[in-house]
């Protein structure tokens, strides 16, 4: 079957596990849906105006997680690692059930939401992938910080940059195309935090769910949790993993080139704003064609549905 068809899980996938911030307990399914569904979440613990679209324009909050929300104030928070999972493998439709607000942090990456796709299989459709191809260079600036997004024929990179005063974290680079390279440091690299910054969470009632299980934490020159580090740049491919997540709520993958320096869920939602502000801004691509040897290596087949 085609890779430039939709695609979904071939059957239900469940977890359960605690919110890094909320603190609470949440069961997670992932559902088979038809095509042209999307990425819908369902709060199940809520018997009417349950549906949560994970859409640019929903995001309600971007304080150290990415929060949307309907039109009757439901919410579903820390959605980023298991949308950066579900970008980066190529899942176009999934129904998401959830008991809770908060998505479970596991083990701070999205391994375990990309390993267990993976083992229970994708089921393709017959129905042709959609994307959106950038068609105006676009730059935000936050002070030192901004997030650009680059014309391109068939691609999809992300070029990543931290910056910390920790001796230990310092500047961190690199950059991936989305649909060649390998993903598997992106997808295991988890979410951390500086140990002088734990009070200040506590404080603003976050991180209640955080442990060494479900974080790195940095202690002046020092990985607290056993085992240290799994890749030489997991602070910024885990800054990779929240973008890619958060570009999925553009609703479909995207043709264009990211640059980001310091930048973070605000930023990119931001940036996702400005693109969808004008209609010459982007097109809606809808690709047919028959097996490529990567995912947009033919840009001829090609065809626009606006």
């Amino acid at each position: 079957m085609s890779i430039l068809s939709q695609k979904t899980v071939s059957k239900k996938i469940s977890f359960t596990g605690i919110g890094i911030h909320t603190g609470v307990s949440a069961n997670l399914n992932i559902l088979p849906a038809i095509p042209n569904t999307g990425i819908v979440f369902k709060r199940i613990d809520l018997n009417k105006n349950n549906y949560v679209y994970p859409n640019y324009a929903n995001v309600c909050d971007t304080t150290l997680c990415t929060t949307i929300s309907n039109e009757h104030g439901v919410k579903v928070s820390t959605v980023e690692h298991l949308m950066g999972a579900l970008y980066g493998i190529g899942i176009d439709n999934a129904v998401i059930e959830i008991d809770s607000q908060e998505v479970p942090i596991l083990d701070g990456s999205a391994k375990l939401y990309v390993e267990s796709i993976n083992k229970t299989g994708i089921k393709f459709s017959d129905q042709p992938i959609k994307i959106i191809k950038i068609n105006k260079n676009i730059k935000i600036n936050d002070g030192d910080k901004f997030i650009s997004i680059e014309k391109s024929n068939i691609s999809g990179d992300i070029e990543f940059e931290i910056k910390y005063n920790n001796k230990l974290i310092k500047t961190q680079k690199n950059k991936i195309n989305i649909f060649e390279d390998n993903l598997n440091d992106i997808f295991c690299s988890r979410t951390f935090c500086l140990y002088e910054d734990i009070e200040k969470l506590k404080k603003l009632n976050l991180g209640r769910g955080g442990s060494l299980e479900n974080a790195i934490v940095i202690k002046n020159q020092t990985i607290l949790n056993n085992g240290g580090l799994r890749n030489n740049l997991e602070f910024v491919n885990h800054k990779i993993l929240d973008c890619m997540g958060d570009l999925f709520l553009s609703g479909y993958k995207i043709i264009g080139n990211i640059k980001c320096s310091q930048g973070g869920h605000k930023l990119t939602n931001q940036l996702l704003k400005k693109v969808f502000s004008k209609n010459d801004h982007y097109s809606l691509i809808e690709i047919k064609g028959k097996q490529l040897p990567h995912a947009f290596a033919n840009y001829h087949n090609l065809k626009s549905t606006a």
